[in-house]
């Protein structure tokens, strides 16, 4: 059950980050890596309400990918799907971060195997 949550600066608008394209593009990234199966896989993109990037300037930007997965599969592994997602993220925002200040970052996390049931109520 990975779960990508892209999060991003509010000065970044729609005709230059198609926010919908990235997470189609992390996700199916994700799928070819071979270890993370599509029937779990969820993504998610939040636009920050309010930022600070470095100095304050008002031109510059973020964006930032996090990667929740579960326990179970090697460090080594782990690093090399991060690096994978990370390469593409860069690939795909290149064209993008020619023209703007951006600072661009990734995390992935091991989610505790603590589980809990739930239901709707």
């Amino acid at each position: 059950m990975p779960h990508l949550i892209l999060e991003y600066a509010n000065n970044l608008d729609d005709s230059e980050l198609n926010v919908p394209d990235l997470l189609e593009l992390l996700t199916r990234t994700a799928i070819e890596t071979g270890i993370f199966p599509e029937a779990g896989l969820r993504a998610r993109a939040y636009r920050a309400n309010h930022q600070r990037v470095a100095s304050g300037d008002s031109d510059l930007a973020f964006i930032h990918l996090s990667m929740n997965v579960g326990k179970g599969r090697e460090l080594s592994i782990r690093q090399q799907a991060g690096e994978t997602l990370f390469d593409a993220l860069k690939a795909y925002l290149a064209p993008l971060m020619t023209r703007r200040s951006i600072s661009l970052s990734f995390e992935m996390r091991e989610i505790d195997d603590v589980k809990f049931n739930y239901r709707n109520f």
